[in-house]
């Protein structure tokens, strides 16, 4: 795969899929802004080399159509304060509108896009479509990893459309660790598996023993392979589908000499709200019609004592209801654990990242990864439409 600097792009136009679906608060004011200072890198030496940006990216989940909400403007805005100077925003992504603000463009230049979503072919990977963008552009870059496992128009349409493609910085720096990680790691490799369901994450589960050397299980997901293994589970989420499935993981784990290590108490809730009666209970204790919402401390200096081991992290799903205070010490206790280990960390997910942001180890943490659809693609073992199209 072709990076940025494999490009002749001086003084040419530059179509660049970036990632701009930021959080934004009721007034349309951005409310985290990481997901725009993520691809400086590749605006600015796009800029050091005279050519002229055309950005595009989706916002939201509008219904096909123009939805005013979910028009990028505020997006431009923020753009332009960041990177210090003017980004003109297109009144859609495609149209003779379009086509002739692109073609006034001179050197330095940055236009952003409408919503790609406000139009359903965007997703439908429509050929007319993709045609319409590639005709923007003189050079393609993706710099979305976040979008990288979508197969939608202007991930993978378009790259088959313009000679010139290649990845930006911030999608070569995502695989670029992953391969650090997964494929080529130091030893011993361990990750964390969290999450609510086993079925969301099977087929990464199944692809990671025969990788890793260590597996931590914590979430509701664990609690599908706790009632497998025998252990009543009170009324905690079990998907009773997957009890077999999940002895098969469970062997399978023995069998290739994986250390892997699930709850061994939790704390339980008479009901899912922060305000229930609540104790810490071992597996063995748990009361009937209770809910395991949290690993307990037992199961943190188990997790953490594993996790000592180990030279390489990976990390994606929390291991309770984090986003319930009472609920959110296990998933801290073990962030602080992988912020201390000795070992490259990499963090894949929205909820994994926002559990290394509340615990406040972000700084101590190798690389936080900015997709989290794209990151379990990953982890299954597949490969992403997105990077398979620049190559």
């Amino acid at each position: 795969m072709k990076d940025i600097r494999d490009l002749d792009i001086k003084g040419k136009r530059v179509l660049i899929r970036v990632d701009f679906n930021v959080p934004m608060d009721e007034a349309g004011r951005i409310t985290d802004d990481l997901r725009i200072r993520e691809v400086l890198p590749t605006l600015r030496y796009c800029l050091d080399q005279d050519a002229r940006l055309i950005l595009c990216s989706h916002l939201g989940r509008p219904r096909d159509q123009r939805e005013e909400k979910y028009s990028l403007a505020p997006v431009a805005a923020g753009l332009a304060e960041i990177i210090g100077r003017p980004v003109r925003l297109a009144p859609d992504c495609v149209g003779p509108a379009v086509k002739a603000l692109v073609d006034e463009m001179r050197a330095g230049d940055i236009v952003l896009l409408e919503n790609l979503r406000f139009h359903a072919a965007e997703k439908k990977n429509e050929p007319d479509f993709a045609r319409q963008l590639a005709a923007l552009a003189e050079v393609y870059v993706n710099d979305a990893f976040a979008v990288a496992h979508r197969a939608h128009a202007s991930v993978v349409g378009v790259a088959g459309l313009v000679k010139q493609r290649g990845a930006g910085f911030l999608l070569k720096k995502e695989m670029d660790y992953f391969h650090q990680a997964v494929s080529a790691p130091v030893r011993p490799l361990a990750a964390i598996v969290g999450g609510a369901k086993v079925s969301s994450k099977l087929a990464a589960l199944r692809n990671m023993l025969a990788k890793v050397d260590i597996l931590l299980i914590g979430g509701a997901m664990a609690n599908t392979f706790l009632k497998s293994m025998g252990y009543a589970v009170g009324g905690s989420k079990v998907e009773e589908d997957l009890l077999d499935t999940a002895q098969d993981l469970l062997a399978a784990a023995k069998s290739k000499g994986v250390k892997l290590y699930l709850p061994v108490d939790c704390i339980a809730a008479a009901e899912f709200d922060a305000k229930a009666v609540r104790k810490t209970v071992t597996i063995q204790e748990m009361p009937a019609g209770w809910l395991a919402l949290d690993i307990g401390p037992a199961t943190v200096t188990l997790f953490t004592e594993a996790l000592a081991e180990a030279r390489t992290i990976v990390w994606n799903g929390p291991l309770g209801a984090f986003e319930l205070e009472p609920f959110a010490r296990g998933t801290m206790a073990v962030a602080q654990a992988v912020a201390n280990a000795h070992a490259l960390s990499i963090i894949g997910g929205g909820d994994s990242n926002a559990a290394i942001k509340k615990a406040g180890v972000a700084a101590n943490i190798s690389y936080m990864s900015t997709g989290g659809g794209a990151f379990l693609m990953l982890l299954e073992g597949k490969s992403l439409p997105g990077v398979e199209a620049l190559t």
